[in-house]
């Protein structure tokens, strides 16, 4: 029988016995609910595998509830699961940073795992770490694609990463955290062959000039060439390298044009090292978008990292 709150509504049912719920079993339970795995959780926690099972068992106990179906892969959330999460939650990660670790600035706090895109954290992020390296922040940082990331930081492998779109759902919080204009660019031998054609004939000057990219299927230039020209792409890729930083040293030598970020090649444009084919009075952005990995909270320097790429980015 669920108990009734004072308006007569069903409730969240009490514990068998007199005691209260131990908050060590709570934080387990919502570890594995965000993660959807014992084994993931037990990661997130920093515990081995069997505890995370006996304490989710203990927690079933005491509530006489089941919370989670197990599957094959993973574990699914009962619909009192979802009910208990919802209740837990919000409380559970306030209470994160006083009774989880050290305070800010403490030596015992531990690293912060951040990851997100190379070209990015390379040049936009890891010149502004250094106050908090100073403060005895320690950072663990990683590389790689967008979706890759997202799925290690539900893994618990990850505390922050920097994403180039919003993920899907509400498991987890996201902010946004800075925009990334595109530009088309190309060497000045290039640019004085084909910058009086393209003013004139429009993007079909660019044909027969080879193209590099970072891939195959040309994501970035395609949406340029939707967004500014309004025509879809049909040019085939020259060069491809992996690596916006790559791609952008190999147009600087003269390999053809790109379409590559503004802040990456900021300084060559301003030093003539590259030259900019067009500038649209609208042109197309991206909004980057910082994720925190659900319960990090526990490690207090993942507000203070999280906080500061806030704060430095707002103001870049």
């Amino acid at each position: 029988m669920r108990d009734r709150d004072p308006n007569g509504q069903p409730g969240m049912p009490s514990p068998q016995g007199s005691g209260l719920l131990d908050l060590n079993l709570l934080r387990t339970f919502l570890a594995v609910y965000r993660v959807g795995a014992f084994t993931a959780g037990a990661r997130v926690l920093g515990l081995s595998q069997p505890t995370v099972t006996t304490q989710i068992r203990s927690l079933e106990s005491q509530l006489g509830r089941e919370l989670f179906e197990r599957l094959s892969r993973g574990v699914a959330p009962t619909p009192f699961a979802d009910e208990l999460a919802a209740r837990v939650m919000e409380p559970l990660d306030a209470l994160g940073p006083v009774s989880g670790g050290a305070l800010f600035g403490g030596s015992d706090a531990e690293p912060v795992h951040l990851a997100g895109p190379a070209e990015y954290l390379t040049h936009c992020v890891m010149p502004t770490l250094a106050p908090l390296v100073d403060k005895g922040v320690r950072l663990r940082i990683a590389f790689g694609l967008t979706d890759d990331l997202l799925d290690g930081l539900r893994a618990g492998r990850h505390d922050l990463v920097v994403a180039t779109l919003r993920p899907r759902g509400r498991a987890l919080a996201s902010v946004p955290l800075a925009d990334e204009e595109f530009v088309l660019v190309a060497a000045p031998s290039w640019a004085e062959r084909i910058a009086s054609p393209l003013a004139t004939e429009g993007p079909a000057a660019l044909h027969g000039v080879p193209l590099v990219s970072y891939a195959e299927d040309l994501p970035i230039v395609r949406r340029y060439w939707r967004h500014v020209f309004g025509r879809r792409l049909t040019c085939r890729p020259s060069v491809t390298v992996p690596d916006l930083r790559a791609v952008k040293d190999a147009v600087v030598g003269g390999a053809g044009f790109s379409v590559l970020p503004r802040y990456l090649c900021a300084a060559d444009l301003a030093s003539g090292t590259l030259t900019l084919l067009n500038d649209p009075d609208d042109p197309p952005i991206n909004t980057g978008f910082l994720v925190q990995r659900p319960g990090s909270s526990t490690n207090p320097h993942v507000a203070l990292v999280r906080d500061h790429l806030l704060r430095t980015a707002h103001d870049a």
